[in-house]
């Protein structure tokens, strides 16, 4: 739901059916990742974990939402991206300060071959799944 006209949902919307979505019997309600993103992948590229992505809302929006949820009996699964962050992320940006930087081995870092990417993997979204960083000259997941 859609509770200010920009097209896409946001918590403020979802607290607005929760009633509905109660009496049609819903007891669990599963919401994509809300957290601060550069949006490149859909949301779940996270840079920072401890703020809510303005297009969905506030922390404020999301604490009184789960407080709603709760007050019907009913439960709110996120879904929590662990497995990765943002190349804006700070751990990430620190890893890449140095090729001996104690972050660095937080994330997927490979040397190229011959100037290519360490193998031929291709990203769902575009071309290689390998990023070359300049600094360093390694490419990273």
């Amino acid at each position: 739901m859609d509770s200010d006209g920009d097209g896409i949902g946001d918590l403020r919307g979802i607290l607005t059916r929760l009633d509905y979505l109660q009496w049609l019997g819903v007891d669990v309600i599963w919401i994509c990742p809300i957290f601060d993103s550069p949006n490149d992948d859909n949301g779940y590229d996270i840079r920072d974990y401890r703020k809510i992505l303005s297009t969905f809302g506030t922390m404020e929006d999301f604490d009184r939402l789960l407080a709603e949820v709760h007050r019907r009996g009913m439960k709110l699964i996120l879904d929590l991206v662990l497995n990765h962050t943002s190349d804006e992320h700070p751990w990430f940006l620190e890893s890449r300060a140095s090729t001996d930087n104690p972050k660095r081995d937080w994330y997927l870092w490979r040397e190229g071959r011959d100037g290519h990417p360490p193998n031929n993997w291709e990203s769902i979204f575009r071309g290689p799944a390998w990023t070359r960083d300049p600094s360093t000259g390694q490419y990273y997941l």
